[in-house]
C-alpha cells in the first residue's frame, strides 16, 4: 500500500459545498487530513486547496459520478489501494420537490442510486480499510424527513429511512470491532441560496427550521467522535415526528412542502 506519510484520512462524499463542505471544515480545524468526493466540475479543487491552505492539512480530491455502481466501487479501490482511512461521512445525497406522477424515471433513479446504493455500496468496499484502524468512524446523513413521509417528495423521504435503518443494523453487527457508527438526522438546511429559497416557500416552519451547516457539522462532528449512535439538533423537532400520528403530519407536511412548488402564502 502506498501510504502518505503513513496518516490517516478522513473521507467526506459530497464535500463541493453545502453540508458537505461544512464537515470537511470542521475536521480539518480538527487537524485532520481528508480526502473529498464531489462530482465533477463542482469547484472541488478550489474547496481542497481553499481547506488546505487555512488549515494546513493534507487534502486529496476525486471527482466522480455516484449515479453508477462501476464509479463507486472504482474510487473505493483507489482509496483502499493508496489511503488509510479512520472516517468515513457518507453526505452525498439528493432531494428535491416533485409530483411524483410528474416526474421521470431518471428523477427516482438517481435519489435511489445517490441516495442508498452509493451510501451502501461505499460503506461496504471501506468497511475491511475502516476496520484496519484502531478506531474509526462512520457518519451517515439522513434526515429528520426519515419519519415523517410526505407527498411531493415521497422517493427522498423513503431513501433517508432506509439510511437510518442501515446504520442501526450496521452499527449493532460491528458493535464488537473498533468502527463506530452514527447517523445524523439534519432538519432544513441553509446549503445555498436556491434551497434556503425553496425551504423559505413553505413560510413560517420552514424559516423558522432553517439551520446553518457550519454549526450542523460542528455538533454532528462532536458526537461522531463521542460514538453517539443518532445525532439530532432539534430534539423537539425529532420527537414530534416520531410522535405524532401520520393521520395528522402526513397531510400537514404535505400541504407545506407544496409551498415549495406553487405560488401558495401562507
Amino acid at each position: 500500500m502506498k501510504e502518505i506519510n503513513n496518516k490517516t484520512f478522513a473521507v467526506v462524499t459530497g464535500a463541493s459545498q453545502g453540508l458537505g463542505k461544512a464537515f470537511a471544515i470542521e475536521i480539518a480545524s480538527l487537524n485532520r487530513d481528508l480526502i473529498l468526493v464531489s462530482l465533477p466540475n463542482q469547484g472541488l479543487k478550489d474547496v481542497a486547496e481553499e481547506i488546505k491552505g487555512k488549515y494546513h492539512v493534507e487534502v486529496i480530491f476525486f471527482e466522480t459520478d455516484f449515479t453508477t455502481n462501476e464509479n463507486i466501487i472504482q474510487l473505493a479501490g483507489l482509496i483502499n489501494k493508496e489511503f488509510n482511512i479512520d472516517i468515513l461521512i457518507n453526505n452525498a445525497g439528493i432531494g428535491g420537490t416533485r409530483s411524483f406522477s410528474e416526474v421521470n424515471l431518471d428523477y427516482i433513479n438517481t435519489i435511489l442510486q445517490v441516495n442508498i446504493h452509493a451510501t451502501t455500496i461505499l460503506t461496504h468496499q471501506l468497511l475491511p480499510n475502516l476496520k484496519r484502524q484502531h478506531q474509526a468512524y462512520i457518519l451517515n446523513v439522513s434526515s429528520i424527513a426519515a419519519f415523517s413521509p410526505v407527498g411531493y417528495k415521497t422517493v427522498y423521504p423513503a431513501s433517508k429511512l432506509f439510511i437510518h435503518s442501515f446504520s442501526r443494523g450496521l452499527r449493532e453487527e460491528l458493535k464488537n470491532t473498533g468502527v463506530s457508527i452514527s447517523v445524523i438526522h439534519p432538519g432544513a438546511m441553509a446549503t445555498n441560496p436556491e434551497i434556503t429559497s425553496r425551504i423559505e416557500k413553505q413560510g413560517f416552519m420552514g424559516k423558522l427550521t432553517l439551520i446553518k451547516t457550519d454549526r450542523i457539522a460542528k455538533y454532528a462532528i462532536a458526537r461522531l467522535l463521542k460514538k453517539e449512535p443518532i445525532v439530532v439538533l432539534s430534539k423537539l423537532t425529532f420527537f414530534t415526528s416520531k410522535i405524532l400520528p401520520e393521520w395528522l403530519t402526513i397531510p400537514l407536511m404535505t400541504r407545506i412542502v407544496k409551498r415549495e412548488i406553487t405560488n401558495e402564502t401562507i
